[in-house]
């Protein structure tokens, strides 16, 4: 007969971490929806409203995303004009990206919306903290966990 415990739903870090993940979308969805923005094309936006001009190379390693999952991204983000991207004339093999006026003019709409999160969640600054410091030692533990695998 084995001898290892049955995991149980309820006591999976992982599926807390899944249901919360899905929680958090459906809030962004409908926080981002008059914008025509999704939560990749947001944080790719927040990411260039804190740094642009960016390459695409430099905005996938801030994402930890990779330039084929980033280049249908910004072209979405070009063809609604949150963007545009061009050729760097020192190294054309680079894309620079840089933010529109319809960027600029825009940005403290999308925070005033996606600010109140804070305000359904009613964590005080103290709990936001702990909760962000739990989340950045699981990545890096999975981190390391990760690079032991290859």
């Amino acid at each position: 007969m084995p001898q290892t415990q049955p995991i149980r739903l309820d006591g999976q870090l992982c599926f807390q971490v899944y249901s919360a993940n899905k929680k958090f979308n459906h809030f962004y969805q409908q926080a981002l929806k008059p914008f025509d923005l999704t939560y990749p094309q947001y944080i790719a936006m927040l990411t260039l409203w804190q740094y642009a001009p960016l390459s695409v190379k430099q905005l996938g390693e801030y994402l930890h995303l990779d330039s084929g999952t980033l280049t249908p991204l910004l072209k979405r983000l070009e063809n609604h004009g949150w963007i545009t991207r061009s050729r760097c004339e020192a190294d054309e093999r680079t894309v620079v990206i840089q933010l529109t006026d319809k960027a600029k003019e825009q940005q403290d709409n999308v925070f005033s919306r996606v600010n109140s999160c804070f305000d359904v969640l009613g964590l005080t600054p103290a709990e936001k903290e702990a909760c962000s410091q739990t989340m950045a030692t699981i990545e890096q533990k999975l981190d390391l966990y990760n690079q032991t695998q290859i």
